[in-house]
């Protein structure tokens, strides 16, 4: 898809994909410049509501998204990240949420999109100087925290099981996320 420019766009790739058939239950997002489509499921979405019900301890309701687009950082990069923690008034003048104003993310991985959790995803999160990204892996068991980004990547990372606490006292979160309910896929 090219506009009278050449150039592809966020805005013109998304709208582009507003008008395809989309089947209903599945995600979308673009990543590098390429749209991804996948179906959503019951452990998935438990996952996410286990985080963002922990999350509301500190955050407002208004504060938290889930599936929401916000641009980052690279080429073409519009995520609807599974769970997003916004810091207060972040919204820029057309009401949207700006990736300066993300304080956390989780992801839970899809094997379809597992690649782009851990890679790309994870990139553009550290370039966007995201404080905390945290990848759970229904697959594994196992959660990634990854905090500390600087100069496009981050400096620190800590992996636990399910069951292990998500420390997240020393970042701007500044809770700590259970995971002992957290399913297994």
């Amino acid at each position: 898809m090219t506009y009278a420019s050449g150039e592809l766009t966020l805005d013109g790739m998304f709208d582009w994909l507003e008008k395809m058939p989309v089947p209903e239950g599945y995600k979308s997002e673009i990543v590098d410049g390429h749209i991804f489509l996948w179906p959503q499921r019951d452990t998935h979405w438990d996952i996410t509501m286990a985080i963002l019900e922990q999350l509301r301890a500190r955050y407002a309701r208004r504060r938290l998204l889930s599936d929401v687009r916000i641009d980052y950082p690279g080429r073409l990069n519009g995520f609807a990240s599974d769970v997003a923690a916004l810091a207060e008034g972040a919204r820029n003048d057309k009401g949207q949420p700006r990736h300066e104003d993300v304080e956390f993310v989780a992801e839970v991985i899809s094997k379809e999109t597992a690649a782009n959790d851990y890679g790309s995803k994870k990139l553009a999160y550290a370039a966007a100087e995201v404080p905390a990204y945290l990848i759970v892996d229904p697959y594994s068991g196992e959660w990634h925290l990854h905090t500390l980004p600087k100069d496009g990547k981050y400096h620190a990372a800590v992996s636990f099981g399910f069951g292990e606490d998500i420390d997240l006292t020393g970042t701007v979160v500044g809770l700590t996320l259970k995971t002992d309910d957290f399913p297994r896929d």
